[in-house]
């Protein structure tokens, strides 16, 4: 198509002119701004006593305190099923409480079945997409790694993709996947040098970086035209609906 061809950008009758944003490099000023150690929380998903996924987790908690940041761990154990109980659980107040404290996350499942484990899925399912108007998760960053007791697999890693996309994160691209997690950590719990080990430092590593990159912008990062053009109410309406 030549350029005599090309549509007029002017000719936009469906869009409100008044809540259209033509987005510039200026808006992203802030960046980079906050002083405050960078904040994240860490999930793992599975509750035995020697727990692959919580090993690998006490790790990244290590790299990300050692690179400046602040972590806290959640421990799953006593969480009940989503819509056991009310919202009001205690474990659960206390998962929603980090989820809205961090500014990333880092979320690690074994592998089982082929998928990411129950335990997994019940955490993510009690940070609930939307509080009011309020989106507990959006525009935070999100790692993901797995375990698993066999050959290499990216299974439960790319199912937590797609439910941090779905929970609006900014999913850094670099991700951990441990083979045979039984054989690279060491009687006391701690992860032998290996090239898992160097992969856990450069998604940590990664984390960090897009989480100082983003943590001042994301409510402009994740600003949409067809939200703006709702009401508060009207948002809450629609993303707590009841499940049918």
């Amino acid at each position: 198509m030549s350029r005599a061809e090309l549509p007029s950008p002017n000719d936009l009758p469906q869009v409100d002119p008044a809540l259209f944003d033509r987005p510039t490099g200026d808006r992203f000023a802030g960046a980079g701004t906050s002083t405050h150690a960078p904040r994240f929380l860490l999930l793992y998903g599975s509750l035995r006593e020697r727990s692959y996924s919580k090993l690998l987790t006490l790790e990244a908690a290590r790299l990300l305190q050692a690179m400046g940041g602040e972590v806290r761990i959640f421990d799953p154990d006593g969480l009940p099923l989503p819509d056991a109980v009310p919202d009001s659980h205690p474990k659960v107040q206390e998962l929603r409480d980090a989820a809205a404290w961090a500014e990333g996350m880092v979320w690690t499942s074994p592998e089982r079945h082929g998928a990411m484990t129950g335990i997994m899925k019940a955490q993510i399912d009690w940070i609930p997409l939307s509080i009011g108007a309020v989106r507990p998760t959006q525009g935070k960053t999100l790692a993901v790694m797995e375990v698993s007791g066999g050959s290499q697999s990216f299974n439960a890693v790319n199912q937590m993709r797609l439910l941090g996309r779905w929970m609006r994160m900014i999913t850094i691209p670099n991700q951990s996947s441990v083979a045979k997690a039984f054989l690279e950590f060491d009687a006391a719990g701690r992860m032998k040098p290996s090239a898992y080990c160097e992969r856990l430092v450069d998604v940590m590593e990664e984390l960090v970086k897009f989480t100082l990159l983003t943590r001042d912008v994301a409510p402009y990062l994740v600003d949409r035209y067809s939200e703006r053009r709702e009401t508060a109410d009207e948002l809450s309406k629609r993303v707590n609906q009841r499940l049918i």
